[in-house]
């Protein structure tokens, strides 16, 4: 077994199943079929997606759970099931190329690479921002300010997310990459899976930086692409701001001392209160608003 991969999927029939398509074109065109194994997921979907999989996939490993452990906790429900040298967690929102799974892993294998993600691309293949490093206090402190990712800024201190289109033009070392397509080898997960108290975002990045603490090294490469459609189990453009911000705090407060973890809550709290006054009072964006007052209210 070459390849195992796993997907999460909650009320995504449609999508699910377009992304099952695509992922058989991309096994077939690399000659993996018969030395890969399709792992899905399903948190308690309620819109017919378990019976879809059975119907229509019927060679899919499906795990099916009566209730939603999130992105974190699922996934590590596949991963333990898997076999293959090299372990793949894909979003139920994608859609591959034929391309995408062999050219992967020909990158992979010729870096040396432990941990591979593509560029993610939008519906009209633009790109999207999917990789970053990791968020210590100057990284926070510019990321709250909208400071980051002014040219002299980034190329001092590597943000925390890359928003710099340029950037995803060549191959980097980074010290996460999106879990949307999370290419690893198999000795990443024999010690380390996600930790289930991050339901869902940010759980790559608590993910990542104690897999980096191990010596992996993490790479994302532009040589293998797959369209992220950004439509599953989250809101639009508003999904994940609370429980990304929560997810920063959360870090801290396991892998930091104290006063670390005051100082970024602090620094959260002062970003938030000032994007409350940019997209709600300037802006007139009541979602985007919303979701920042939701993460005050949640930390309290």
């Amino acid at each position: 077994m070459i390849l195992s991969v796993v997907i999460v999927s909650y009320n995504t029939k449609e999508l699910l199943s377009k992304c099952l398509q695509s992922l058989d074109a991309s096994l077939k065109s690399a000659g993996l079929l018969s030395k890969s194994e399709i792992i899905v997921v399903d948190n308690a979907s309620t819109d017919g997606s378990v019976e879809m999989i059975q119907k229509k996939f019927p060679k899919v490993v499906l795990i099916k759970n009566s209730a939603n452990l999130g992105f974190g906790g699922a996934n590590n429900q596949g991963i333990r099931q898997t076999k293959g040298d090299f372990v793949l967690l894909l979003n139920s929102d994608t859609v591959l190329y034929p391309t995408t799974i062999k050219s992967s892993l020909d990158e992979i294998a010729k870096t040396k690479a432990d941990i591979l993600g593509p560029a993610l691309l939008n519906p009209d293949e633009s790109v999207q921002q999917s990789v970053g490093y990791f968020p210590n206090l100057v990284r926070v402190f510019l990321w709250m300010l909208f400071l980051d990712n002014i040219p002299l800024v980034y190329n001092l201190i590597k943000p925390y997310h890359v928003k710099v289109s340029s950037f995803y033009k060549s191959d980097h070392w980074v010290d996460w990459v999106t879990a949307a397509y999370f290419l690893a080898r198999s000795k990443v997960f024999a010690k380390n899976l996600f930790d289930p108290k991050v339901f869902m975002y940010a759980e790559e990045v608590e993910l990542c930086y104690r897999i980096k603490k191990q010596g992996f090294k993490i790479l994302y490469s532009p040589v293998s692409t797959l369209l992220h459609l950004k439509g599953g189990s989250g809101s639009g453009q508003t999904a994940g701001i609370k429980e990304e911000l929560y997810g920063i705090e959360y870090i801290y407060r396991k892998h930091s001392n104290i006063l670390a973890f005051l100082v970024v809550k602090l620094l959260l709290t002062l970003g938030a209160l000032l994007r409350i006054f940019i997209f709600g009072i300037m802006l007139k964006s009541e979602k985007r608003k919303k979701s920042y007052l939701e993460y005050l209210k949640l930390v309290g």
